[in-house]
């Protein structure tokens, strides 16, 4: 189990990350403004397939992780004298060294888990490591849901040292679409699906595809057409598949946020088909846009942002025939149904912000080990 330590509550904060996204940044800015603490942030390359471009606040020094050593992160931990440390998993070993020595020298220091538990070997054998590794680097576990405040608890950590709550959309960016698109769509609503995310495995945009296609082909998908964003490693594969070229359906590459707009502007219905989704930040991202959601059963985030039947509905991961079912569901819903839908799906993306989490890293700051709601009691059962 994590050691009592009395943390200190001064010295700037120090982010150890891996793949920076904007939401993410848009989280640090939150937190810069709102305390105006000092923080340096550590990052691991830009990922080539999500080139995205970000804007730090001038009170946020960036160190990339290339250029430092895992002595040299020891260094930088010492000459910071950090008062809170987040680290981002814990994959890379020079973070937990320097996680180690923040958390000797008194800082608040937080692992970050977007990983779900579910109970498989290698998951039980890190329950068993935790207590050498982990608990020398960690103090607290900030997860993103239930299911990692499960693993969170699996790993050592007392209930009262757990946050919800990880991840946030930048939802200054989305939430003004929303209201806008909810407004101009009273008289109607496009009919137009759209998948956000790399193209990888376990995505699942070749089933999404072949199950529209297919429907298309059926000619029980209406007048309805589907959008898909981003690249990666399959990209041109199911660019080039039967049901990628499907005259209905359009492939529209890697968008920066800001150009993502006028795209989800065109849209009546957000899809995420992944069969490996531990969260899923673009749920929460499109629920703020106003648009009904279809997601797997796979994905995380619809336990915050998903009431089946209020603002969308599940399909079983990996399976197409419960795949088109929904989509048939969305394709007969009526433009006023869905216009309430997309209502409820912005209710739900309201209820979590930048600046809660912001709220929740400056609880953090202060050192406080008492629960504001961190996760339901009955996930203390082990």
């Amino acid at each position: 189990m994590a050691e009592n330590h009395a943390p200190r509550s001064k010295g700037p904060v120090l982010v150890l990350y891996t793949e920076l996204a904007p939401y993410v940044l848009a989280c640090l800015n939150s937190l810069v403004e709102r305390t105006g603490t000092e923080l340096h942030l550590v990052r691991w390359p830009v990922n080539n397939e999500a080139p995205f471009a970000l804007e730090f606040h001038p009170r946020i020094t960036v160190h990339e992780r290339a250029s430092l050593s895992d002595d040299g992160l020891v260094a930088l931990v010492r000459r910071l004298r950090p008062g809170l440390v987040i680290t981002s998993g814990w994959v890379d070993a020079g973070y937990l060294r320097a996680s180690a020595a923040a958390k000797r020298a008194g800082a608040v220091s937080v692992i970050a888990l977007d990983t779900a538990w579910r109970g498989h070997w290698k998951q039980w054998a890190n329950v068993l490591l935790a207590r050498w590794n982990l608990h020398r680097a960690f103090s607290h576990a900030w997860v993103t849901g239930r299911a990692q405040a499960r693993y969170a608890l699996r790993l050592g950590f007392a209930e009262e040292r757990i946050r919800t709550g990880f991840y946030a959309a930048d939802t200054p960016l989305f939430l003004p679409l929303g209201e806008r698109l909810l407004a101009e769509r009273a008289s109607g609503w496009p009919h137009r699906f759209l998948c956000v995310a790399r193209y990888i495995p376990t995505k699942g945009q070749q089933l999404l595809c072949d199950a529209f296609a297919e429907l298309c082909d059926a000619g029980e998908a209406g007048d309805w057409e589907l959008w898909l964003a981003g690249t990666g490693e399959l990209h041109d594969q199911v660019v080039a598949s039967p049901s990628g070229r499907h005259a209905r359906i359009r492939h529209l590459g890697f968008k920066q946020p800001g150009e993502m707009m006028p795209v989800v502007a065109q849209c009546g219905a957000f899809v995420l088909p992944s069969t490996y989704e531990p969260w899923g930040v673009v749920v929460h991202e499109h629920a703020c846009a106003g648009l009904p959601l279809v997601l797997s059963s796979a994905v995380g985030a619809a336990e915050r942002f998903l009431q089946e039947g209020e603002n969308g509905f599940r399909f079983i991961a990996g399976d197409k025939a419960t795949l088109k079912t929904i989509l048939r569901m969305l394709v007969l819903s009526s433009d006023a149904e869905l216009r309430g839908m997309g209502r409820r799906s912005l209710e739900l993306g309201m209820a979590w912000s930048p600046q809660a989490w912001a709220e929740t890293a400056a609880d953090l700051m202060g050192g406080a080990t008492h629960s504001s709601r961190i996760i339901p009691s009955s996930l203390s059962s082990r």
